[in-house]
């Protein structure tokens, strides 16, 4: 599928925003000719030419990325093809896993610095390189506060993979695996050879964790290429898709195709429909209401749950399902997963391509219906829960969000006593005492975990069972933080409570003991303790986390929005306009 040039007027080669800088007869645009020359290019490769800045993720210390470098050179190489002038960027990676304390502290950092790189330099339209979690959304943020013409390239997902016969998905079996060893059940040697097994090739998660989640969201809306947030890493495939992503951007340029002529809340809406059928990371919330903000769109929790309560889980694809991403991708990929829930789109909807979402999946075809299904055979039906559902009540008056297709059937209604830790690092330490005080009945509570609290709102709500319960064949329960957790894990896990207790949020109140109900069903989420109790204990809050004095953290901490809102800064939501930097 190529650009859709109908209805769009061509720009002259004068409109180019790179020819502020290249174009005038003056002695600064001679430097900047100069300087471009100094680096071996003759005048006539980026005189009169788009510009294209690669803005590339790559790291040596970002596993899921770490095959951008040559991606980059598919995209430079077709761009030059389309008559266009290729710079790389690089850019912050936010990979997960060896990015401490948090990638979530640094996806509105990643957001500035797409947007003041392609602001600050001679860049008429951008190929976004990126994939692992916090990556494409943040990239997506700094380019639609930019707004020029851009197309995200994603990473992909790796390659399945497989330990002692059993298929093994990243983060998810992980988790699983862990209990397993502490239990027992597994031993050391098979821990150390599980270590080397189960991540066999370059790219991202190969479940339906937050990584393929926002790379799916992302290509629903409309940001890529049809259907290339399905097409794993190590396919030859995905490096003719990078390679089209140069050619394309380069047509979208020419005809000033950038965010704000085509993204709506239509866009939104698709993503979200995505989002639901794939049973996708909680993590995507924060992220749509980021991205909405900086589009000028209102988008809610709310908003979510209402197409949550009408999607279900649909993709047999881990943790929901029992398959991966690479099953996915020769089953039909994201295309043939929309096609079979078409009714729930805005079909008129365009993207990247200015074609509509009715073209993006008319050619589309499903290869094996147990692995993308339809409404007749749901992965999760409904009634048993959904991939999103938004929790209110007098411990989160703003909202908790939870993945009530993953929790135990028998936990959809519970009561029971709160056992509660003011610091991870506390929990850790405590978790599998012998004589810890726990049953299955009892609710775990992380607190100041939130954005300002930890900061940064690490994954850590994915709060572990206890040593001596997961040895009485518990392998849920109710657990609750205003952190976060991986789209790779399940269970009970009620998420992004807010306001967090960091800033004065109820969680700061509740007590060890103090019994909490949560209905699924009918959405809430209370401690039983009065409001006069509750004020009591207002009146007597210490707070027990850290505050950064300097740093970026600092800056995170007195700006960062909660969770409802976003987790954006600010100061970077829509709003008033950013001038073009001036060219003295």
């Amino acid at each position: 599928m190529t650009f859709n040039q109908t209805s769009l007027n061509r720009l002259e080669i004068s409109q180019l925003r790179s020819q502020r800088w290249y174009a005038p007869d003056t002695i600064r645009a001679f430097a900047h000719r100069q300087r471009s020359q100094q680096m071996g290019f003759s005048r006539d490769e980026f005189m009169g030419k788009p510009v294209i800045g690669i803005i590339n993720t790559w790291s040596d210390l970002s596993p899921c990325h770490s095959h951008l470098r040559e991606r980059a050179e598919a995209v430079k190489r077709a761009v030059w093809a389309a008559g266009g002038f290729p710079v790389e960027l690089p850019a912050l990676s936010v990979g997960e896993v060896l990015v401490k304390p948090t990638t979530m502290l640094y996806r509105n950092f990643l957001a500035m610095e797409a947007e003041e790189l392609l602001r600050q330099h001679p860049v008429d339209g951008a190929v976004l390189l990126g994939g692992c979690d916090k990556s494409t959304p943040a990239l997506l943020m700094g380019a639609i506060s930019m707004d020029i013409p851009v197309l995200f390239c994603p990473a992909g997902p790796m390659s399945s993979g497989k330990w002692r016969g059993q298929k093994t998905g990243a983060g998810t079996h992980t988790k699983k695996y862990w209990d397993q060893l502490r239990t027992g059940a597994i031993t050391q040697h098979d821990w150390v050879e599980l270590e080397g097994a189960m991540t066999r090739s370059i790219g991202t998660c190969n479940t339906m964790g937050t990584a393929s989640t926002m790379t799916s969201i992302a290509d629903a809306m409309g940001f890529m290429l049809p259907g290339a947030s399905s097409i794993p890493a190590a396919d030859s495939r995905h490096v003719q898709m990078a390679a089209l992503c140069g050619k394309t951007i380069v047509d979208m340029v020419w005809y000033d195709h950038k965010p704000s002529r085509w993204l709506t809340r239509d866009n939104f809406h698709n993503g979200i429909v995505a989002y639901m059928a794939l049973g996708g990371s909680t993590n995507a919330a924060i992220h749509l209401i980021a991205m909405a903000n900086r589009a000028g769109i209102t988008l809610t929790l709310e908003d979510m749950e209402a197409v949550a309560r009408e999607v279900p889980v649909l993709a047999n694809l881990f943790p929901s399902g029992d398959q991966l991403m690479e099953e996915f991708f020769f089953a039909g990929g994201l295309m043939a997963q929309l096609k079979k829930i078409s009714h729930f789109l805005k079909q008129d909807a365009v993207g990247v391509l200015n074609t509509s979402v009715s073209q993006w999946i008319s050619t589309a075809e499903c290869y094996d219906d147990n692995v993308i299904r339809g409404l007749d055979n749901p992965v999760v039906p409904l009634s048993q829960g959904c991939a999103l559902t938004v929790l209110k009540g007098n411990l989160c008056p703003n909202g908790a969000v939870m993945k009530s297709s993953a929790a135990k059937p028998e936990l959809r209604q519970h009561r029971g006593p709160a056992l509660v830790f003011d610091t991870h690092q506390a929990l850790s330490e405590q978790i599998d005492r012998p004589d810890l005080d726990i049953t299955a009945d009892t609710v775990l509570i992380l607190r100041n975990a939130g954005p300002v609290g930890a900061p940064g709102m690490p994954e850590w709500g994915n709060l572990p069972i206890p040593k001596n319960l997961l040895q009485q064949g518990v392998t849920d329960m109710v657990r609750i933080s205003d952190a976060r957790m991986s789209g790779t894990h399940y269970g009970t896990c009620i998420l992004h409570v807010a306001p967090e207790a960091a800033i004065g949020g109820p969680l700061a109140l509740v007590k060890t003991g103090d019994i909490i109900e949560l209905d699924i069903t009918a959405g809430t989420l209370n401690m039983l303790v009065s409001d006069e109790e509750l004020t009591a204990r207002r009146a007597n809050l210490q707070p027990t986390h850290r505050v950064y004095g300097r740093s970026y953290a600092a800056l995170y901490q007195q700006h960062v929005t909660q969770a409802n809102e976003g987790c954006d800064f600010d100061f970077l939501q829509s709003g008033s306009d950013v001038p073009e930097p001036p060219i003295y």
